[in-house]
């Protein structure tokens, strides 16, 4: 159980569903090793991710063991404790994954697919304007490309964050840590249209200032940003998983492709580690071939 709810299960839950897109069986058949994982956890006085050590780990697979669990059920176990810790890795709840050396390196911190700039072009003309979401949805698809921020962050932005005329936009991320974030003209046009003609009409007093609202009027929820964003790819055409953390993902490699600085995109990312930054320079090998013959002195 997490009755504090410092272990984020219900966000899990949302993100097996919605961005993983298990079968409701299996989100809860997740949820139950989380769930077993967390008492063991609170015996090891870990009350929330942060506390919780690689050791610690180690020593709740070796107590699975000891129960008398099969190997098919500790392989589950781990699953399970893998797709958590990836969960709040992208969240950024965590910046360093104490699961990582569970087991061999090969696989881990699996990272979602880029799409290419034909792809996001399409992902970002897919909101149909006979929506009354429209402006609403493609302004928060503009905004997740444009700035690379986690769906936790979009969602936690104020209108009070937004400066229209600088476009840049102030990000609340991991321990309250503000970062301020530029967008360029085409996210600046899709929110000053959603706010002009669909969040004026929204707000009705239950907003609490937050920029992005639903349409009753309420601040607009993680699962509702998921939905828009797997929409939004079905509806362009592309077949693959796209979530949120896709366009994160894309955002920071478009960047390092484009030739920004590593820091630059650190900074960006809001990442305290640059380590952490380095997960997003797996460029494809023709591109790196590019680069490699466009720049070494001896092609």
């Amino acid at each position: 159980m997490d009755p504090t709810g410092r272990f984020l299960l219900e966000p899990f839950r949302d993100y097996l569903l919605l961005e993983r897109g298990l079968a409701e069986r299996t989100a809860e058949a997740y949820l139950g090793d989380l769930e077993r994982l967390v008492e063991f956890l609170r015996t090891r006085r870990a009350e929330s991710p942060e506390f919780v050590s690689h050791e610690d780990l180690r020593e709740y697979l070796f107590h699975l063991k000891d129960l008398g669990r099969a190997p098919s059920s500790i392989r589950r176990a781990l699953s399970s404790t893998r797709t958590y810790f990836t969960f709040l890795l992208e969240e950024g709840v965590l910046e360093v994954d104490p699961t990582e050396r569970l087991e061999s390196p090969r696989g881990w911190r699996r990272l979602p697919s880029v799409l290419s700039a034909e792809e996001v072009e399409a992902l970002l003309a897919a909101p149909s304007p006979d929506r009354l979401s429209h402006w609403r949805d493609r302004a928060i698809l503009e905004l997740l490309y444009a700035t690379g921020v986690r769906v936790s962050e979009l969602t936690g932005i104020r209108v009070t964050d937004l400066e229209l005329d600088e476009r840049m936009v102030r990000v609340t991320g991991k321990g309250s840590r503000q970062r301020w974030i530029p967008f360029g003209a085409p996210a600046a046009e899709a929110l000053r249209r959603y706010l002009s003609h669909l969040r004026s009409e929204l707000e009705g007093g239950e907003s609490s200032g937050v920029l992005f609202l639903n349409l009753q009027g309420r601040p607009l929820t993680r699962m509702t940003v998921w939905t828009v964003v797997r929409d939004a790819a079905a509806d362009a055409g592309i077949n693959r998983r796209v979530s949120p953390h896709t366009l994160r993902h894309t955002f920071a490699t478009h960047l390092l492709e484009g030739g920004a600085d590593l820091l630059a995109v650190q900074e960006l990312l809001g990442h305290v580690d640059i380590s952490t930054t380095q997960i997003y320079t797996h460029l494809d090998r023709d591109y790196l071939r590019d680069v490699h013959r466009r720049f070494h002195p001896r092609k």
